[in-house]
């Protein structure tokens, strides 16, 4: 009898376990299912939104209708903004020994929020929230530069014409230029008050007749803390020529740049930076929280 009764027992016991097990085993996926990432991608449907605004926008005036031709011609504003966060390696190179700058980064395109990385330690990092400048390293000197205005300058150059969609953007049609005997289209773009922390920059940008891809970039840096002095508003003007392109997930891309100063013909004069841009990926799956200020990080004022 104490045998039946222990097996009884036993059975009972197994039994329940088992029951548990089952029961637990089931529940397991609703809770993984319920468990949503809030990713920096946006939304279909606030995409479509946005694209149809900025082609609306840009289609009413000449100027406007070609960098929209020029976005259509590097891979079209939608499949730009549903790719999500961009990653990449730049590396500015001035030619006379001056600061080089040389980071891996990545920007959430829709936000214009930023993380940087040091090349020789990626624990040094800098960044910007869209509210705040921050910076996270071992030695002071990791980078030498000014953190908050180099935060989005590389994203500025490398993704245009995709950054002058939203508001604040104007574009007035200059005439037609030559460069390296080929006639280009030439927009210059300027920027509302309150715009950004350098809102007098301007760029004048050359765009191919027959491809319609950007070609030459010129531009000014008027970023108020480097002309605190008051003798100068701006630096002189510089021209930028793209070196190549390379296609990642659908988007045309520079692989590089040669930066001149702009000679009285406006034209190529000395050659003074050397730009590389490399390991271009999209990052769909990073979350929103992975552009924040890290709580070992400190401001930069």
């Amino acid at each position: 009898m104490k045998k039946i009764l222990l097996t009884l027992t036993l059975g009972a016991s197994l039994f329940a376990t088992s029951c548990k097990k089952n029961t637990e085993k089931k529940t397991e996926p609703t809770s993984l299912e319920t468990t949503t990432k809030d990713l920096a991608i946006k939304p279909e449907s606030w995409i479509n939104a946005r694209v149809e605004k900025s082609k609306k926008l840009l289609q009413s005036t000449e100027a406007g209708k070609v960098i929209w031709q020029a976005m259509e011609a590097h891979g079209g504003l939608k499949t730009w903004y549903s790719n999500g966060p961009l990653s990449f390696h730049f590396d500015y190179l001035p030619l006379d020994g001056k600061t080089r700058r040389n980071t891996h980064q990545t920007i959430d395109t829709w936000s214009n929020k930023a993380r940087h990385q040091s090349l020789t330690d990626p624990t040094d990092e800098f960044g910007w929230t869209g509210e705040k400048s921050w910076k996270k390293t071992k030695d002071s000197l990791a980078f030498p530069f000014d953190m908050r205005f180099w935060a989005l300058t590389p994203h500025y150059f490398l993704s245009q014409p995709f950054v002058f969609d939203g508001e604040g953007v104007n574009f007035e049609k200059l005439e037609d230029k030559t460069h390296n005997n080929e006639a280009f289209n030439t927009i210059k773009v300027t920027f509302s008050p309150g715009t950004g922390d350098a809102p007098d920059d301007y760029y004048i940008l050359y765009f191919s007749k027959t491809t319609h891809k950007l070609a030459v970039i010129r531009y000014i840096v008027s970023y108020p803390e480097y002309f605190k002095n008051g003798k100068m508003k701006h630096s002189p003007e510089k021209f930028m020529e793209i070196q190549g392109y390379q296609t990642v997930n659908g988007i045309e891309f520079p692989t590089g740049y040669h930066t001149h100063w702009l000679t009285e013909n406006e034209t190529a004069g000395e050659h003074i930076t050397t730009i590389t841009v490399d390991n271009i990926s999209f990052k769909p799956n990073i979350e929103n929280a992975y552009f924040d200020m890290p709580n070992d990080a400190v401001l930069i004022e």
